[in-house]
């Protein structure tokens, strides 16, 4: 600043320097000051909410949802799924959340449900020392230990609903959504500190009983090891039926998920290190390469559009079916009417744009992941 040029003894004109130089700041300091409230009382969608930077936790709007977030937690402890959190709510809505509390139908991990909601109550907690928020974190974690299954697996609901929704799920990131959120809780990582020593006896068995199931659950072809089904019998643990279209199969998608699981484990045990090495080479052996799935307008369709295979050796980035056929690695496309088909374009127009069956799903594993958790491995 000029003013450093100026002699002390020339108080006239330090004053007038002082005062320039104020006239300068003190609208930018205003600006800023003004921006920052602004950002942290800016409405966010229940999606956005999960990704802020540590500070917004703390902030009217971030306590705001998660005060919705206890409103929305059954007495259970768990969550119900594909709920906006983040929406505002007036006293008949509030009024009618507390009435249905009770309820423990629905409660479920499904599509992300509770280990998110506890992840957010988490860093709220950790923001402004609120022990409403801390309390209904335990509460969840409470209903997620409590709904493991002897043998380490979670289904999609507890308390359990028959039918498919039985089996141990790793559909839309189920029981790995779980067990991550529970070892970085063993692992003492940020923002979960706070979480008393008593809890971790029983989070570190839930653990190792999980990683138990998911190495008997690894599906074997001709003796080799490859990777796992996206739902698995909850008794004989083997691949399961889900809805009419999720067939049992080796997961191209929700085994990458699994995976990645396993490399976060410290110190893996020589069984871990196989079931990794065996699900990366299956993945190398099954990729498909030289096409892609392109977006095709066609208002004569009900969307408007279709999504069709092309050739494309030059462009392309490595595919991965969803699911592949157990026995022969073959891409299988399966319609509401539950019958294998060997190409996209056999498939009822409303699952081809409906449905992720073809995606780049294990290319970062690949290329990122796994040679990272390998030059770890062998230092």
């Amino acid at each position: 600043m000029k003013i450093l040029n100026f002699k002390i003894s020339n108080k006239e004109t330090l004053n007038k320097s002082i005062i320039f130089n104020w006239a300068l700041w003190i609208p930018m300091v205003l600006f800023v000051v003004t921006q920052s409230l602004a950002q942290s009382s800016k409405k966010v969608s229940w999606s956005q909410a999960q990704h802020q930077n540590q500070e917004w936790y703390g902030s009217d709007e971030a306590v705001r949802i998660a005060e919705n977030v206890l409103l929305y937690q059954n007495n259970n402890g768990g969550w119900l799924k594909n709920i906006d959190m983040a929406n505002e709510l007036d006293d008949k809505e509030r009024s009618k959340l507390k009435k249905e509390k009770s309820k423990k139908i629905g409660t479920t991990i499904d599509n992300n449900a509770t280990h998110t909601q506890m992840r957010y109550l988490a860093k709220v907690y950790q923001e402004t020392g609120q022990e409403e928020f801390k309390e209904g974190f335990l509460k969840g974690l409470n209903y997620l230990l409590e709904a493991q299954y002897e043998n380490g697996g979670w289904a999609q609901y507890y308390p359990e609903r028959k039918g498919y929704y039985e089996h141990i799920t790793f559909n839309d990131h189920a029981m790995i959504g779980v067990m991550s959120i529970l070892k970085d809780i063993s692992d003492e990582v940020s923002p979960y500190e706070f979480v008393e020593a008593s809890y971790k006896k029983r989070i570190d068995l839930a653990l190792e009983k999980g990683v138990e199931v998911i190495l008997k659950m690894q599906i074997k072809v001709d003796g080799e090891l490859t990777a796992w089904c996206a739902q698995h019998n909850r008794h004989d643990l083997r691949p399961a039926k889900a809805r009419a279209y999720e067939l049992p199969s080796i997961s191209g998608g929700e085994s990458v998920g699994v995976v990645g699981f396993l490399m976060s484990l410290d110190d893996p045990s020589p069984e871990v290190q196989k079931a990794i090495e065996s699900a990366v080479a299956w993945f190398e052996k099954v990729k498909i390469e030289g096409i892609k799935v392109v977006k095709k307008e066609d208002k004569t369709l009900e969307r408007g559009y279709d999504r069709i295979v092309v050739e494309d050796a030059e462009n392309s980035q490595p595919l991965w079916a969803r699911f592949y056929e157990i026995d022969t690695n073959r891409p299988m496309f399966v319609g509401r009417n539950g019958i294998v088909k060997y190409n996209l374009s056999e498939i009822e127009h409303e699952r081809r744009v409906g449905y992720s069956y073809l995606g780049n799903y294990a290319e970062k594993l690949l290329e990122k992941d796994y040679p990272q958790w390998k030059a770890k491995l062998d230092m």
